[in-house]
């Protein structure tokens, strides 16, 4: 099985590179060998691939930038995943594209599942939600993931921020009324090989009939002062760090660019029920981050 990644210099692309290449032949595609807002080159490379699988961990994803670039946002976030899933139904390959939580307006006081109605508040989220859409009304094979709060240990994120952050500082100020799914990118990639794997005999047999929404984020939900709190506390690094304290601070004591969902937890049931795949609890996963 042959599988093009997009995406594959990002957090989640290192490691579905690594998951991946287990079990199948990997071509890598970075930001600086394509250009994801120029459709025809994006077609022309596709096609002289020729996959079997797409997987799509490209994304404009600078939540704040996206306000201040909107239409670079809406090009790479929603156009190109407009164009990838043309390329899905016209080669016959099946997609696998990761969204977000931030499509929700986080003001519901249950996790979210795959048939709530989504009301975005960011450019970040309206134009995520317009791949999404994409690729729902062009009848693409697509598995389209949702996921949130995602982080790794080798880029910037917020877990590695407030690492950084703890070794410079001696008071830590941390919102406290954002909840959501921390997600280990390695957690997501092997889910995501899972998947792959038990489809990689016929891949468009096996995927086409699961294309859909599904949520796959890390298990329970916490604020991200909690997630903060866990990080520091599990560093194993400890002796190097500053930090005194880490105070819990209202969103409003925190204005930035792009207005962040409030309380947006992700039930992720359906994946467990139709794609066999669950990930572990989030404080199990950082542990296991943070441990290296």
């Amino acid at each position: 099985m042959r599988v093009y990644i997009l995406g594959s210099d990002g957090q989640l692309g290192h490691e579905l590179c690594g998951v991946l290449g287990c079990f199948a032949e990997v071509i890598r595609a970075t930001e600086a060998g394509y250009d994801m807002t120029d459709a025809t080159a994006l077609r022309d490379a596709l096609r002289s691939a020729a996959p079997d699988v797409i997987v799509n961990a490209a994304a404009y994803t600078d939540v704040d930038g996206a306000e201040r670039e909107p239409e670079r946002a809406r090009k790479v976030n929603a156009d190109a995943v407009g164009v990838l899933g043309e390329l899905a139904v016209s080669m016959r390959c099946p997609l696998v594209h990761y969204s977000t939580d931030f499509v929700f307006d986080g003001t519901q006081s249950r996790p979210y599942t795959e048939d709530d109605t989504p009301n975005p508040l960011s450019v970040y989220g309206r134009t995520k939600l317009e791949g999404e859409r994409a690729l729902l009304d062009r009848g693409a094979p697509a598995l389209i993931l949702r996921t949130a709060w995602v982080y790794g240990t080798r880029a910037r994120s917020f877990v590695s921020s407030v690492l950084r952050l703890a070794r410079e500082r001696e008071e830590l100020r941390i919102v406290q009324d954002q909840i959501g799914n921390p997600t280990f990118c390695r957690d997501l990639a092997e889910a995501t090989g899972l998947v792959l794997y038990e489809a990689r005999h016929h891949p468009h047999e096996a995927l086409a009939p699961l294309a859909g929404l599904y949520h796959v984020a890390g298990g329970g939900s916490c604020s991200r002062y909690e997630l903060a709190c866990a990080a520091v506390a599990l560093d194993p690094d400890k002796r190097s760090h500053k930090v005194q304290r880490i105070v819990p601070i209202p969103t409003s004591a925190y204005p930035l660019p792009a207005t962040r969902p409030a309380t947006a937890a992700l039930d992720c049931s359906k994946a467990h029920r139709v794609l066999g795949i669950r990930l572990p609890p989030w404080r199990e996963s950082l542990a296991r981050a943070l441990a290296g």
